[in-house]
């Protein structure tokens, strides 16, 4: 990783890594604002499985547990394209908790509240560039094709390997009979 990309994704993981350790240290400070998009999403996660708790403390938690762990891997450049998309998946409920800025009837807290959502906005812009980020390598969808293309020169390249050998072998089996006695 060229040192601007690790310098770029420790500015972008940063945020991530003090509000991840903050959420789960203290949650109670997050879980009133977490309560309505928490409940929203109660009965999705039991139809997915019975046990998966859906308390606003607990889901505050795993969401401060998922942004802290998915920032120090992408903060070191350890399985960055799924720990941006995780980041990115983590702060979509964040923002739509945290700043619900068409709930406020003050101007003033509205705008700040806007500026904030448009905050996470770009940070999420940031984590799709840096999950999309595959440091100069070719994508999977090239390598794919790629691969697909090398395997039909080959697949080629053996089926005329074959038909010259065949070719040279019956021209050597007929040069080798016994002509007329």
């Amino acid at each position: 990783m060229t040192p601007l990309r690790t310098f770029a994704r420790g500015m972008l993981a940063a945020i991530f890594v003090a509000e991840g350790f903050n959420a789960l240290r203290q949650p109670d400070r997050l879980v009133q604002r977490a309560k309505p998009v928490t409940d929203q999403l109660a009965p999705t996660l039991k139809s997915i499985h019975p046990r998966i708790p859906t308390d606003p403390k607990t889901l505050v938690r795993v969401n401060g547990g998922v942004q802290l762990t998915a920032a120090l891997l992408l903060a070191t450049g350890r399985a960055s394209t799924p720990a941006a998309a995780a980041l990115a998946a983590s702060l979509v409920p964040t923002t739509i908790a945290g700043h619900p800025f068409w709930t406020f009837e003050d101007p003033e807290q509205r705008r700040l509240q806007r500026i904030l959502f448009l905050k996470n906005a770009g940070l999420l812009g940031g984590l799709i560039f840096a999950a999309l980020d595959n440091e100069g390598r070719p994508g999977i969808s090239w390598r794919a094709g790629n691969l697909s293309k090398r395997a039909q020169r080959s697949t080629k390249r053996a089926y005329k390997t074959a038909k010259r050998e065949a070719k040279i072998a019956l021209l050597t089996a007929r040069h080798a009979l016994p002509t007329g006695s």
